[in-house]
């Protein structure tokens, strides 16, 4: 009887624990959650304090909207590089650094830099360069294609802001693959160079098991950040030239500010919202199981 009490006791103080965080979970987040899908069966301006509810026909809107198809489409096409570009770049840096390089410590301080500054600042200094430097590289190695702003270009505008995302985007998974990589045991690197293992087949065999919560990790992050991309596509293009790099962030801003359709943009964003948790749950699904532990 004394026992059940105490576990009852301890239950009870747990809860008084987790009831703050419970708390502001609930207030910073859920509301706003449950708030913002009740607006999307709206048609409220974001102003007025009248508003008709219209059901699932902002929804019904979206399905016919070419204007956010052509955004979803770039969004997609651009989180998918995103993704590539700061994997790659990032698992093979982390690589590098954990081989004992002389300086280590100087270049993780340096990878880890891009970080700390603001993504608008950022934004701002890359499209200065696009505009006023590149085009002097450009013709000084007398390759056309620099030779212009490339954001005044439909098909490269894409490229110069996902170079500007990916120099800032690589600094924290670096940090993260570089941890995970201190995660895996040296022994199996000896026992495999016993058994005369080549160094792709160990970076099959030990390095990317022990990997797979990291990456998934990585590709979470990256998803949301390159699905939600705002600050860059607003400060280098402006979803320039002729909505060529018009993301879902943007027209979801533009549509509420601009246009003054809030209930409208916040269907935008519900189905931004679904279209994260949809591919993060698969994923997370796809690779539950299949990391290694010790």
């Amino acid at each position: 009887m004394k026992k059940k009490f105490l576990l009852r006791e301890d239950t009870l103080t747990d809860f008084i624990i987790t009831l703050p965080g419970l708390a502001l979970y609930t207030l910073l987040f859920m509301v706003p959650v449950v708030m913002g899908f009740f607006y999307s069966l709206t048609d409220w301006n974001g102003i007025s304090k009248k508003f008709n509810i219209v059901w699932f026909s902002n929804y019904a809107a979206l399905l016919k909207d070419t204007r956010f198809a052509g955004t979803v489409k770039f969004t997609v096409y651009y989180t998918v590089l995103l993704i590539l570009c700061v994997v790659l770049i990032s698992l093979t840096t982390a690589l590098v650094l954990n081989s004992r390089i002389k300086g280590g410590n100087f270049f993780r301080s340096v990878f880890f830099f891009p970080a700390v500054l603001s993504l608008m600042t950022v934004g701002l200094i890359f499209k200065e360069l696009y505009y006023r430097v590149l085009p002097l590289v450009g013709d000084w190695l007398n390759i056309p294609a620099l030779q212009t702003n490339i954001l005044a270009n439909e098909d490269l505008a894409i490229y110069g802001i996902l170079f500007a995302n990916v120099w800032t985007a690589c600094a924290i998974p670096t940090l993260l693959f570089y941890a995970g990589l201190k995660n895996v045991p040296v022994d199996l690197y000896e026992a495999a160079d016993i058994d005369g293992a080549t160094a792709f087949q160990k970076f099959r065999r030990i390095t990317l098991p022990f990997l797979i919560p990291t990456f998934s990790m990585v590709f979470i992050l990256q998803l949301k950040a390159g699905l939600s991309v705002f600050d860059y596509v607003l400060s280098i293009t402006g979803g320039g030239p002729g909505g060529a790099t018009e993301s879902i962030g943007t027209i979801i801003y533009n549509t509420a500010f601009t246009d003054r359709r809030f209930g409208y943009a916040t269907a935008e964003s519900v189905v931004l919202f679904m279209i994260i948790a949809v591919i993060s749950l698969i994923q997370v699904r796809a690779t539950r199981g299949k990391e290694v532990t010790v």
